[in-house]
């Protein structure tokens, strides 16, 4: 955490996925709020005239967001650019480590001149066998995060090795989405890293212990999550599609932001 006085940021510009697009932060008109939008609340509240746009589209790879959003963020020249992707191509059955991390980097390479600040992000990740398998990826992409931020002057967000956010109740019924209140933690978290005063000074402590559901009750959840989450996303990678196909960016345009609902 930055211990210094920050500069006075005057604009923001989001790049990613699913989990900087905000979901599942659902806001009542069905659209989604998100960590990246309480960032550019707080920024907002302290600096007049404060700008932001959010190009994260939900399902996106790094490919697709180096084609789609880098090249965008860049010309924008925006104080602060957060850049988080990657984490969905590990999840992917086949994923080339290597690609991924070269596509990364190029976008790093792109983003960092292009800003006064950078922002990197170790992802969260959950508890639970599911992710499991995919965990040794996931941390060789944090590796390149750390690898690149050193070499390139970018902050990290260290989000994985929170405990808080590695409780299952910080995660939506779809067990890939953060909760709302996830959601803030991490905006505390890059609030916090970026060199502002903590409003949450314990966002990645521990949860307070609570008694396991019972096995009925895990067994109903599982079957749940199975049938409207699950099989739906394994449909979606075995014929090539994506959540985000056809979606257009919440927020595509750096404009004066006044705070979300």
């Amino acid at each position: 955490m930055q211990t210094n006085t920050p500069p006075p940021y005057s604009s923001l510009v989001a790049v990613g996925d699913s989990f900087t697009e905000g979901m599942s932060d659902l806001l009542p008109d069905g659209s989604y709020r998100g960590w990246a939008d309480l960032l550019a609340a707080r920024m907002a509240a302290r600096t007049p005239g404060f700008r932001y746009a959010n190009l994260a589209v939900r399902g996106k790879l790094i490919q697709q967001i180096v084609d789609e959003q880098v090249d965008v963020a860049a010309a924008m020249g925006a104080d602060v650019i957060t850049l988080v992707g990657g984490l969905n191509d590990t999840l992917r059955p086949k994923c080339d480590m290597g690609r991924v991390r070269g596509l990364l980097t190029e976008a790093v390479e792109r983003l960092s001149p292009a800003c006064k600040q950078l922002v990197l992000m170790r992802s969260p990740g959950r508890r639970g066998p599911v992710l499991e398998r995919f965990r040794p990826r996931m941390e060789e992409l944090f590796s390149t995060v750390d690898e690149l931020a050193a070499r390139h002057g970018a902050l990290v967000v260290d989000l994985y090795g929170a405990p808080s956010l590695a409780d299952p109740r910080m995660w939506d019924v779809d067990r890939l989405h953060l909760t709302a209140e996830g959601h803030r933690r991490v905006a505390e978290a890059v609030w916090q890293t970026l060199g502002h005063a903590a409003e949450d000074a314990e966002w990645h402590v521990p949860l307070p212990p609570a008694l396991p559901p019972g096995w009925m009750t895990r067994r109903v959840a599982d079957a749940r999550f199975a049938r409207q989450h699950l099989l739906p996303w394994i449909g979606r990678r075995l014929t090539g599609r994506s959540s985000g196909d056809g979606l257009p960016p919440k927020r595509p345009e750096l404009l004066p932001y006044e705070g979300p609902a």
